[in-house]
């Protein structure tokens, strides 16, 4: 795979301040407002990878060298969960940065483009659920769909998919397929579809559509949506598990 920038080049002004853990640089958004407001100053024509950093992304990459590399090209590398926000404050005492949950960044996007029809093309999960993530999205905020495809495709149909979302006009495209196929899915359609806005969403159709239930909004204020998460579905507790990896890193200092 050919890297487009140099490791710890960026495209990202002085504006926004980067954290670098564990080799990635961070942005340091103070909340969602001030992401997305950054994200559309001076027009909504941008070319770019939003891709939500966790700690357990930071493991996989250890060993997913290609993963690794497309991290260090996102523009947009973001703190969508908790550990990274702990991390950055810990390693920068200073630092002014919340954590911006990738579900929720997804559906004020969704809502901010339904009022100015910027089209958009969704891609992944089950077909049921993506039926119905299209027409809650068309509903609830009149969102400019022109395309989708389920994440149940060959790798042979993804050069046809491509060239799909290049000729649908697409301004900003959505992935739902985990890590790391989402994203070495927007790496590769953007070589083909540059002219657009690529954000990897994981699950956030299965909760918009309510296959997944959200943690209650007081463990998201008190920051333990990952505890509600794993008492709702214990059989995460192995994810959990290859996390202390990461707590070593915070307790001694190799963040």
């Amino acid at each position: 795979m050919k890297l487009l920038l140099k490791q710890g080049q960026s495209l990202l002004p002085d504006l926004i301040p980067q954290y670098n853990i564990r080799g990635y640089s961070v942005c340091g958004f103070k909340d969602m407002s001030h992401f997305i407001d950054y994200l559309f100053s001076g027009g909504i024509n941008k070319s770019c990878m939003l891709i939500a950093l966790n700690a357990e992304k930071v493991l996989i990459a250890e060993k997913n060298m290609i993963l690794s590399d497309l991290l260090k090209q996102s523009e947009y590398l973001y703190a969508d969960g908790i550990s990274i926000v702990r991390a950055i404050r810990r390693k920068y005492p200073k630092a002014q940065v919340s954590r911006v949950a990738g579900v929720d960044l997804w559906m004020n996007l969704m809502e901010l483009i339904g009022k100015n029809g910027m089209p958009i093309f969704l891609v992944g999960g089950k077909s049921k659920i993506l039926k119905e993530t299209e027409a809650k999205l068309r509903s609830k905020w009149n969102v400019n769909i022109v395309g989708s495809q389920n994440g149940y495709f060959h790798k042979e149909e993804r050069g046809v998919l491509f060239e799909h979302i290049r000729d649908s006009g697409a301004k900003i495209v959505t992935v739902a397929m985990g890590s790391p196929k989402q994203e070495i899915f927007m790496y590769d359609c953007r070589i083909v579809h540059s002219d657009a806005i690529y954000m990897g969403v994981g699950g956030a159709y299965d909760v918009f559509t309510g296959y997944v239930k959200r943690a209650p909004k007081i463990w998201q204020k008190f920051e333990l949506e990952w505890l509600y998460r794993l008492l709702s579905q214990f059989t995460r507790i192995k994810r959990q598990l290859k996390l202390i990896k990461f707590l070593g890193y915070y307790y001694c200092g190799m963040l």
